[in-house]
């Protein structure tokens, strides 16, 4: 796909939604490194149906320290791998307050040290909360990269890579959420919604449904 494609299908999903965000509900970035912890393999609206009472009782590290292993457990266990994710929150926790203040910190490198944190989740932190020009690669923007030849890779870190040589810096603090927007609801897995997608006339997936 050449650079002029992709500039107007940005400016398209740009246009449609001139302030994206992310579905998960939240209101400080510790709240949302808890909600993206516990997002890995699990819906966002699963997420919030969760987090929405956790955080009516805790919503900082000290707090959540307070309630405990098995009282984070009893808020979570709608969640898949809820054992994990519960444990990795109260270890989290522990380092945010020993180590940051209890602060989440606006940094890469410290952000991947805390417990359950990946590469994907310290960028989506980042981007979401810190405004930065990170991009996320999940399931969905790696499929929609991919399929629509927008920025094609073998796995998820070659195509952040592509994403952030061949996105345009005015698009960056956006894209990571206007992809995966357009992959959760326009360019599905099994069956695209192609003749009611926005970019249809760009996309270069040769096997368009209807």
């Amino acid at each position: 796909m050449n650079k002029e494609k992709r500039i107007a299908i940005l400016t398209r999903l740009r246009d449609a939604n001139p302030k994206p965000t992310t579905e998960l509900e939240y209101s400080s970035p510790f709240e949302l490194l808890i909600a993206v912890l516990l997002s890995a393999q699990a819906t966002d609206v699963g997420v919030n149906k969760a987090t929405c009472k956790l955080y009516a009782v805790a919503n900082t590290p000290a707090a959540m320290l307070e309630l405990g292993l098995e009282g984070v457990k009893d808020y979570v266990k709608t969640i898949g791998l809820f054992n994990t994710k519960a444990e990795n929150i109260i270890k989290t926790c522990r380092i945010l307050l020993e180590q940051h203040g209890g602060e989440v910190p606006q940094n890469r490198e410290a952000l991947e040290a805390l417990p359950g944190v990946g590469r994907k989740t310290a960028n989506v932190v980042l981007n979401t909360a810190f405004g930065w020009p990170t991009i996320a690669v999940d399931t969905h923007i790696f499929r929609v990269s991919n399929r629509m030849n927008f920025a094609p890779g073998k796995n998820v870190d070659e195509v952040e890579q592509k994403l952030l040589k061949v996105v345009p810096a005015e698009f960056k603090l956006d894209v990571h959420h206007w992809l995966i927007l357009h992959g959760r609801y326009t360019c599905t897995a099994r069956k695209p919604k192609c003749g009611s997608c926005l970019v249809e006339d760009l996309c270069e997936f040769k096997e368009k449904t209807e």
